[in-house]
């Protein structure tokens, strides 16, 4: 894609986001509030340098849901991390979401040589870690042969 249209359609995708989570999101519309912005005065990626930052903390003072931009039944998975640095953070995902993700690592495993004649091996975790189902989907989506066995408990 050429580079302006490229930068076309980035834009129109984070006005659109900006909207969205404006809407949807409390911490977002505090924070955009705070800084005087409205979704309107997004008009492309040139305005990125405008919108609010997100610090890890909002992720766990917002726990679990807090933060989620749709409404909990269009949520069909629920990933987190361990906890170790402190209080889980929780990321949930739409269909959408999963059907994108298993599109993208099949696009980068089919970019890597890999087929519907190979094996993959997912060692990732398969619990509420993410990167194991994603990997494990994306292999699907190519046809590959997957061989769940991750880590376990060791």
């Amino acid at each position: 894609m050429p580079r302006e249209e490229l930068k076309k359609l980035q834009s129109t995708r984070l006005v659109n986001q900006v909207k969205r989570m404006y809407e949807r999101v409390e911490l977002f519309r505090k924070r955009m509030d705070e800084k005087g912005l409205k979704p309107t005065d997004i008009k492309g990626v040139e305005d990125l340098h405008k919108l609010p930052f997100s610090y890890k903390q909002d992720l766990r003072d917002y726990y679990p849901y807090g933060l989620f931009a749709e409404p909990l039944k269009n949520i069909v998975r629920v990933h987190a991390s361990s906890g170790t640095t402190g209080k889980k953070i929780v990321v949930g995902y739409t269909q959408k979401d999963l059907d994108d993700w298993a599109n993208g690592v099949a696009r980068m495993f089919t970019a890597i040589g890999l087929g519907d004649e190979d094996f993959i091996h997912v060692a990732y975790g398969y619990g509420l870690f993410t990167g194991g189902l994603g990997a494990h989907d994306g292999a699907q989506k190519i046809n590959a042969t997957v061989i769940p066995i991750s880590s376990g408990n060791t």
